[in-house]
């Protein structure tokens, strides 16, 4: 099976963010209008600053360019995940444990598509939350459209 364009970003990438001491949080190719945006998203242990996101581009943008792994015309951002960070890959379910989030499902459960609750687990693309009323509810990855942190309850 091929790999595409964002695991092979990421397999350029991940080296040099490593090299400057940034975690590689997610690489993400998105179409917005008539424009495609490479968005290289990076964090580290005391916060992603300007310098940081600078620093990055200037270090992929010349292997990007000479890997040509995208047969387009593309924007490069570089930025942080921000402080209500989407949860996608399984590392960031690990290091979000025990964190409020809120988790929106694609159909609605019981009448609501949105829960807010502590992130209590992650098996295997099962998300389990606590909620307010000390009841646990897990979804599958399938059917969430995204957990994200929850920054007016931390």
């Amino acid at each position: 099976m091929a790999k595409n364009t964002v695991s092979l970003v990421w397999d350029l990438v991940k080296p040099f963010a490593d090299e400057l001491g940034l975690i590689l949080w997610d690489v993400c190719f998105e179409k917005e209008g008539a424009n495609y945006y490479l968005r290289i998203i990076i964090d580290k242990e005391d916060g992603v600053g300007i310098d940081d996101c600078v620093n990055m581009s200037h270090a992929i943008d010349k292997p990007l360019d000479d890997a040509d792994l995208i047969d387009r015309q593309y924007n490069l951002q570089v930025s942080s995940p921000g402080i209500e960070r989407k949860l996608t890959r399984d590392f960031h379910f690990d290091y979000a444990m025990g964190e409020n989030v809120i988790l929106r499902l694609i159909r609605p459960c019981d009448g609501r598509r949105e829960f807010n609750g502590v992130l209590t687990g992650y098996d295997k693309g099962a998300v389990t939350i606590l909620l307010e009323d000390e009841i646990e509810m897990t979804a599958e990855k399938k059917e969430i459209a995204f957990v994200k942190l929850d920054d007016f309850n931390m």
